[in-house]
């Protein structure tokens, strides 16, 4: 009972001598400490608001123009034109820190001062916002940037200010734009023809005209009119009603995976790397806090959003009978842990110091040797997370609302984020192919009650030391988390390190308690409900086929000799591999980003366009010339680049279509042509895995130090979900999944259809070696 004790901070029981009063001393302790350390990070807060709110100025800017003025007036040089005049007048008389006129001059001349700051300020941004919403750069071959691109760079860096902090830029970004309806339908018209034979065509052209001309005028009015009172008209639909009214199970459907370095190796040993790897990722949320992380840059100029980064930590998603909401708290001072069927507490602080890496170590391996069983109904109590959204609310409220079971959930509910200590072991031999594929297997949905698929991500450390994440998407997307693994692996590579043995260097604490075990009380029905929910994750799981594989032949080396983008480069190969792999092609999502927009997230890029079908088709017939196959090719993938250029810039199709969509239902208004572009099945689906977003180390100089990206499950029930990383000059990471309930797909064939179509392509474009 000592352990349960320790979950609140004091209990009583009413005895014939009076109350009795029980205190948890380690309880008091860290609630005295959170408050020492609210304080502090409400301090820091409030100045890093302050120096926020004045940027692209600075207490020494305002203390500069005070200087300029003061020293003027004593020149007798009024450059306030007769303003200081009027302020001192307006200063009340009389004693106090008025009486004396040079106090009530400097008065004057400090109020006049910071006016002008203030309004130099709000004039820099503007101009800043309106600069940042020039895109033509995007648009310009490479190698061929105009003059006028090269000025508005200039102005861009020098209005960008200095040593800006990670939100330093948010006010001055731009919103995201609605596109007028017109070039919205034209657009979706254009990517669908080469889909449809000629009656589905004008049928569908028929209904989007219909659409244009009688329904989208209204929705169209009422998005506008969002767009000018919300930051973006766009991302809190998309959460919402994408995200958390979601109520299919999110493991498989919705997270995500990530994986570790796989070509090396920093140690073996799992509570070793536990207690690096923890150690670097509160350091990061250290940072995160304090706005010391730099804004991300595109080609080192044009500032991204940084918005979804808020929610990294502390955030848990909490099911709802009909949504889901987000809970996001300031901050947790402790991670929840499982392994073995048992769940554990630990704290990450001694006092307000962050436990070391050694310390860190130490409780993992103290978890890992904890020969205690799991009580009745705990082993699979988080396949709750992973089954159905209704059902999961419903347990929730009825079992878990108060008494131990309560304080148990909160304390996984308030981590940092989740831990799961798996006993298997995995890593990528590139021996065995199927390695990896067991491994991406392990990362995506474990067990199925193994993972507290609620959490905005769960760490997950194998027995032999190699890591990965998993991650819950309605947070953020994929970047956001890259970053912050990015950030990771390079401090526990470079940083931090280890001894010969594999342990974390420095010496443990043996003093510090242990971990605390969480109590349960799951009464028999509630085991029921857990089991159901383990079996639907379970069907779910051994449904999904996962096949990865790293493709040696080459990487964005050689592609870029072919003058053309890497990623163009691999969506047409997708477009091959798939009309090889089906006898078809079909509607193909990309992801591409809009975060050059405040609070942009995702916007898709229709891959599948009409120049990469007449490409796919010429190669399939075998009868073309080459250099008219290389030119077919080279549209494809300049209508590509296009393509993804209008989606990052605001006039992509799918995020409007939505967004009016979720007005006609507002409103009651049926429209037959939105109702069948939502509902049209996405049957490839993919996804580029962002890398290098910071710098840590020089890829040139360890280029093994490279993670396999990460993956997702399919889409559609008969479709593929292909996540990739093209991994530095000679390699790419491919992540292909599908599902084995569909007669139609295969993912380790269509993987195989990938490998000869990157080939193929790039056979076109190999020069003939000279004759020796």
């Amino acid at each position: 009972m000592a352990e349960a004790h320790q979950a609140v901070a004091f209990q009583f029981t009413v005895t014939p001598e009076g109350v009795d009063f029980r205190l948890s001393r380690e309880a008091l302790k860290h609630i005295y400490l959170s408050g020492i350390n609210s304080w502090k990070r409400r301090l820091i807060r409030i100045k890093n608001g302050i120096l926020r709110g004045v940027y692209p100025g600075s207490p020494t800017s305002w203390l500069v123009v005070v200087m300029t003025t003061l020293g003027s007036s004593y020149c007798n040089v009024d450059i306030s034109m007769g303003l200081i005049c009027f302020i001192q007048r307006w200063l009340p008389e009389g004693c106090g820190p008025y009486r004396t006129p040079q106090t009530r001059t400097l008065l004057s001349v400090a109020i006049f001062s910071t006016g002008v700051w203030m309004m130099g300020i709000l004039f820099f941004r503007q101009t800043l916002k309106l600069l940042l919403s020039y895109h033509g750069w995007m648009f310009e071959m490479h190698g061929q940037t105009s003059h006028f691109t090269k000025v508005w760079a200039m102005c861009v860096r020098l209005l960008s200010g200095r040593r800006p902090m990670l939100y330093s830029f948010q006010t001055s970004l731009p919103k995201l734009p609605v596109p007028s309806v017109s070039a919205t339908i034209h657009r979706y018209l254009e990517s669908v023809k080469h889909l449809l034979d000629d009656k589905e065509y004008y049928r569908m052209e028929t209904l989007a005209k219909e659409f244009q001309e009688k329904t989208a005028p209204r929705l169209q009015k009422y998005l506008v009119l969002k767009s000018w009172w919300a930051t973006n008209y766009v991302s809190d639909w998309w959460e919402e009603y994408v995200y958390l009214k979601g109520r299919t199970p999110l493991m498989v459907n919705s997270n995500y995976y990530v994986m570790d370095l796989v070509l090396v190796k920093n140690a073996d040993v799992q509570a070793a790397r536990l207690g690096n790897i923890v150690h670097a990722m509160i350091k990061y949320r250290h940072k995160l806090d304090r706005e010391e992380i730099k804004p991300v840059m595109v080609l080192g100029i044009v500032p991204m959003c940084s918005y979804q980064m808020e929610r990294m930590f502390n955030t848990t998603r909490i099911p709802g009978k009909d949504t889901d909401v987000l809970q996001h708290l300031t901050d947790s001072r402790h991670v929840a842990v499982y392994h073995k069927g048992r769940f554990f507490k630990l704290w990450l602080y001694e006092g307000s110091r962050l436990l070391k890496p050694r310390d860190l170590e130490m409780q993992f391996q103290r978890i890992l040797d904890d020969p205690s069983p799991p009580q009745p109904g705990e082993e699979k109590l988080a396949a709750l997370t992973a089954g159905g959204r209704a059902e999961w609310a419903q347990v929730r409220q009825a079992f878990f609302g108060s008494g131990k079971n309560k304080a148990a959930l909160d304390a996984i509910e308030r981590a940092a984020f989740f831990v799961a200590l798996d006993e298997e072991s995995h890593r990528y031999d590139p021996e065995d192919e199927a390695s990896l594929s067991l491994y991406g297997k392990a990362l995506l949905h474990g067990s199925c009650y193994n993972r507290w698929f609620d959490k905005s991500f769960t760490l997950i450390a194998f027995k032999n030391g190699q890591l990965g994440l998993n991650t819950e998407h309605a947070w953020a997307d994929a970047p956001i988390i890259g970053h912050l693994w990015e950030f990771v692996l390079g401090t526990d590579s470079f940083d931090l390190g280890y001894t010969e043995t594999g342990h974390c260097l420095g010496k443990p604490n043996p003093v510090l308690a242990p971990p605390q075990r969480l109590q349960w009380d799951i009464p028999e029905q509630c085991q029921a409900v857990i089991e159901s929910s383990y079996q639907v994750a379970k069907a779910l799981a051994d449904d999904v086929e996962l096949y990865c594989f790293q493709f040696l032949p080459f990487g964005k080396g050689l592609i870029k000799k072919c003058r053309t983008s890497p990623d163009a480069f691999v969506q047409i190969a997708l477009q091959l591999a798939h009309f090889r792999d089906r006898g078809r092609l079909c509607l193909t999502y990309e992801a591409s980003m809009t975060r050059m927009f405040r609070e942009g997230r995702t916007e898709t890029v229709r891959s599948c366009t009409c120049e990469s079908t007449a490409f796919v088709r010429a190669m399939a017939q075998g009868r073309h010339l080459k250099a008219d196959l290389q030119d077919l090719f080279r549209k494809a993938a300049e209508k590509h680049q296009n393509m993804y250029r209008l989606a990052m810039t605001g006039a992509g199709i799918d995020r409007h279509l939505f967004c009016l969509y979720v007005v006609s239902k507002y409103l009651g208004v049926k429209s037959p042509f939105l109702a069948e572009v939502l509902s049209e099945p996405w049957r490839l689906s993919t996804s580029q895995t962002a890398q290098f977003q910071i710098r840590m180390f020089d890829p040139n100089q360890y280029p093994n130090h490279l993670g396999a990206g990460g993956g997702f499950g399919p889409v559609a029930n008969d479709g593929y979900g292909v996540s990739y990383m093209i991994a530095g000059e000679n390699t790419i990471f491919f992540h292909v999944s599908s599902k084995f309930s569909s007669s139609e797909t295969n993912a380790q064939r269509f993987g195989n259809h990938i490998r000869q179509a990157l080939l193929d392509i790039a056979d076109l474009f190999q020069v003939p070696k000279a004759d020796s």
